[in-house]
């Protein structure tokens, strides 16, 4: 019996299509099916397992709707992310948070701890939270591809985004999807530092979205490097609020466990190559609630027979980019839309600077923003896609990737992805180039990873399961070439963006930075808007 020759690519329709499995992707894939939308999710890993979010806890920016706690809870970062926040911005997503945490419990079930007799929603545990997400929006309807990362986008030829095309890794089969609107939750890019669970954030959205000619914001404030035990990769950088760090010999490190101290860390480690850490400053109570609250953070720990409360233990600083950074795709639209039609982004794929400015939000203030910019974007694509009718699956569509799918050049000499990658290490993981930032390094950085882009968008295009990892590299170096063009147009320091040479604020610069562009970059200066941003800033 002769089998029935198998297509070589998949053909596929949604009215939404939602790329990432994480909070912010399945809060889309929610939202957008709720209203009536045919949705398909699709995720280079496994949705529900795969990502940061997925692989520990999590606290939440969850505030009781009282003016009072409201106000203080917006005020009380703002001079910290450089009063680059919006007040409006930062209500709505309060009031989203709110809302959808209250809907985890009634909807979902989300065996919130009862703490003085109320359920305790200012934390999430993030394995039961995402199994619940996936689980969620099964029933109601999305469609799941788990294993199939995306590698470009499709638009129409009005330039509106219509779909998207991938790769199922494990049927090593080639799918394209014609969609009425895309959201991309892709997440942030931690470059392969092997942080917890960042390993699939590769900054592909940022891509994908630059392709089809989307602006990004805030990428200068993208330097985020955890605090982690030097034998694993989990970072919980809150608890070293209440430890103290030592030089390799034992003595103290003066500065280290102050606001600014992971500069003190990062110095040491370069000079010398130790730190010791002990966290020694938690009562038997706080123990006992970091123990039930991050049980993953103290297993290795346990393992290795340390006890970090009574032991000095040997930390790393690993670098977290725009997963715990604040720099993404600029939204322009109360519903996620990007500069692009038909184009929605949420999470960290999207800019946060709305909701934290220019300094990290940690994990609080970014599970906040997941949720709620995920709901935005997904109501938002799927308005948009109803309002297209029933031709929007009819349009002709053209491919928008360029590196690593369509060279610039003939394909001879180009670079691969194993050469981007080593520019990468040595040009964005160092804490001298990426996070101890001067101009003097970053130049030369950033002509480097220039370079090698030029290469990347030269050579020949893989075929298959080879491509999206070529292009996960090549996502990877543009997002560096953002973030350092953006560093070297800010000559201050404001926020995270710490310039050596610029140690002050300058009052002159209190605007975001837009940034753009492939092969040639560009970056202007952006209003803040919001009334009580704008006098604070003046105060201060």
């Amino acid at each position: 019996m002769t089998a029935t020759p198998q297509p070589s690519t998949l053909d596929l329709v949604a009215d939404v299509v939602v790329v990432g499995g994480g909070p912010a992707g399945t809060w889309a894939a929610l939202t957008a099916a709720r209203a009536g939308a045919d949705v398909l999710l699709l995720d280079k890993g496994y949705c529900g397992t795969s990502g940061p979010t997925a692989s520990g806890g999590t606290g939440v920016w969850y505030v009781q709707p009282d003016p009072a706690a409201r106000d203080k809870a917006m005020a009380s970062r703002e001079a910290l992310g450089g009063h680059l926040q919006d007040r409006r911005w930062m209500a709505r997503v309060l009031d989203q948070t709110y809302e959808n945490m209250n809907r985890l419990e009634a909807e979902a079930r989300y065996p919130f701890p009862v703490v003085d007799g109320r359920p305790h929603k200012r934390g999430l545990q993030g394995p039961e939270y995402m199994r619940r997400m996936r689980s969620w929006i099964k029933r109601a309807g999305v469609r799941i591809l788990d294993h199939s990362p995306v590698t470009e986008l499709l638009v129409d030829g009005a330039g509106t985004v219509a779909g998207v095309r991938g790769h199922r890794r494990q049927h090593d089969m080639d799918y394209r999807v014609r969609a009425g609107a895309v959201v991309l939750a892709t997440g942030g890019c931690a470059f392969l530092s092997k942080a917890l669970g960042c390993d699939v954030d590769t900054g592909d959205g940022a891509l994908y979205a630059a392709e089809a000619g989307a602006e990004l914001s805030g990428m200068e404030f993208s330097n985020s490097y955890a605090i982690a035990p030097a034998f694993t990769s989990v970072t919980k950088t809150a608890y070293y609020g209440f430890a103290t760090f030592f030089h390799g010999d034992g003595t103290p490190l003066a500065g280290a466990g102050s606001q600014g101290g992971r500069s003190v860390i990062a110095r040491e480690l370069l000079d010398s190559g130790v730190v010791l850490c002990q966290i020694d400053q938690a009562d038997a109570e706080t123990q006992r609630l970091m123990r039930t609250g991050q049980p993953n953070f103290f297993l290795t720990f346990d393992r290795l027979g340390i006890d970090p409360f009574t032991e000095k233990f040997p930390v790393t600083l690993l670098l977290e980019g725009t997963v715990r950074g604040t720099g993404g795709i600029r939204i322009t639209g109360d519903d996620c839309a990007t500069t692009v039609p038909g184009l929605y982004a949420a999470g960290d794929a999207a800019t946060r600077e709305l909701v934290c400015g220019g300094f990290t939000g940690g994990g609080s203030h970014n599970s906040a923003w997941a949720m709620s910019s995920g709901t935005f974007a997904g109501g938002g694509a799927a308005a948009f896609a109803a309002a297209l009718g029933a031709g929007a699956h009819r349009r002709r569509l053209s491919g928008t990737g360029g590196a690593g799918i369509r060279p610039a050049g003939s394909g001879a000499g180009g670079a691969g992805r194993a050469e981007a990658l080593d520019v990468l290490r040595r040009q964005v993981h160092p804490y001298d180039k990426n996070y101890l930032r001067h101009g003097d390094r970053l130049r030369p950085a950033l002509a480097d990873l220039d370079a090698v882009w030029a290469g990347l968008r030269a050579g020949a295009a893989p075929a298959g399961g080879d491509l999206p990892r070529l292009r996960q590299a090549a996502a990877m170096v543009a997002h560096a070439r953002w973030m350092y063009t953006s560093a070297l147009a800010r000559t201050e320091s404001r926020g995270m963006a710490r310039r050596q040479e610029f140690p002050g604020l300058d009052p002159a610069q209190f605007h975001r930075l837009a940034v753009g562009g492939l092969d040639r970059l560009w970056v202007r200066p952006e209003p803040v808007t919001g009334r009580e941003v704008r006098e604070l800033a003046v105060a201060s």
